[in-house]
């Protein structure tokens, strides 16, 4: 089967530009599953109850969160019924949500979904994410051989140091948060498909998807501003991993970026 991951989606250029392009996308790759990190959907920071709405309807199967999944509190009741949310499962027990879920494919293979959250240089308070990653994958693996982990981290060491941590024991790993990706796609020797960073699904003309002169101007200044969405320059960026439904042990995986003309 092959399973998408497309990175960090950033306020309505983003979700426009999946809209028009992800039902056609499955369609045209073969893509069994699809999991968008939906995070940054509402003008650039959180996630809302119709937004993630409209992930849903453009085609996504789950949505991963991150750091600013409670941004928007009008998100928090959705979390309190059937969903197809992620969030770090590291934020504890006590947080809304759930931090993996069980998915069922196209064609009804299960399929786990985990989401953890790095610790380093992020400034949300967060568990261990390699120990929780232990009881999510533990948890997982008892209902199905194919687990995909979104790690939501700055870090590059803790992205790397998770993938070789479950090499062979999850089919997909892949990094969000950065929203640069990252050119070291490849399957580990015991079978993981691994991306440090997928990217952004966003204005490449701009800063991290930010109007990029408000962003130079308090860089040059040291002076607080309204970091708006930026505009042009459409992608939507991601992997595709390829995973054998009976062993969950990834076969290949392959990088992608897409511009969209607005």
């Amino acid at each position: 089967m092959r399973i998408m991951a497309i990175g960090d989606v950033v306020g309505s250029p983003g979700r426009d530009a999946l809209r028009r392009w992800l039902k056609g996308a499955k369609r045209e790759r073969d893509i069994e599953f699809c999991i968008v990190n939906g995070e940054n959907i509402a003008a650039g920071s959180g996630l809302t109850p119709s937004l993630y709405e409209d992930l849903l309807q453009a085609g996504a199967d789950a949505v991963t969160t991150g750091d600013h999944v409670y941004r928007k509190k009008d998100i928090l009741p959705v979390f309190a019924g059937p969903n197809r949310l992620v969030r770090p499962a590291n934020y504890g027990e006590a947080a809304a949500g759930a931090g993996w879920q069980i998915f069922e494919s196209r064609s009804g293979f299960r399929i786990g979904v985990a989401q953890l959250s790095g610790r380093v240089f992020m400034t949300q308070a967060a568990d261990n994410p390699f120990t929780t990653a232990e009881r999510a994958v533990q948890a997982l693996s008892r209902q199905t051989p194919i687990i995909v982990i979104d790690m939501h981290a700055e870090a590059t060491s803790e992205k790397t140091a998770l993938g070789w941590m479950l090499d062979g024991r999850v089919s997909f790993i892949f990094g969000t948060h950065t929203h640069i990706p990252t050119a070291d796609e490849r399957v580990l020797p015991k079978g993981t498909a691994y991306i440090t960073d997928v990217g952004m699904t966003g204005p490449y003309d701009s800063v991290l998807g930010r109007d990029k002169d408000k962003v130079l101007k308090t860089f040059m200044t040291s002076m607080p501003a309204t970091f708006d969405v930026a505009e042009n320059d459409v992608r939507i960026s991601g992997a595709i991993a390829t995973v054998d439904t009976e062993t969950g042990k990834a076969t290949a995986i392959e990088r992608f970026q897409v511009g969209i003309d607005r």
